[in-house]
């Protein structure tokens, strides 16, 4: 459900009577999902790689065998 005020809003944009309401109302819902899954992707990141520093036991030792290209 949206208010009156806002559908009046939305209505008066030019990009809604040129497309439509829908079409609009589509893309945002679009855009809202993907920067919320980007969010979530993001967070998942930086919670794995947060805290220790290492690579872990597994990768024990090899922590100073990387190296980044050159410029």
């Amino acid at each position: 459900m949206f208010d009156e005020e806002l559908l009046r809003r939305l209505d008066a944009d030019a990009e809604v009577r040129r497309v439509g309401r829908s079409a609009v109302l589509r893309r945002a819902a679009f855009e809202y999902l993907r920067r919320s899954r980007a969010k979530r992707v993001s967070e998942a990141y930086r919670r794995a790689y947060q805290g220790s520093g290492s690579l872990g036991d597994e990768f024990g030792g090899w922590e100073s065998e990387g190296s980044w290209p050159e410029k």
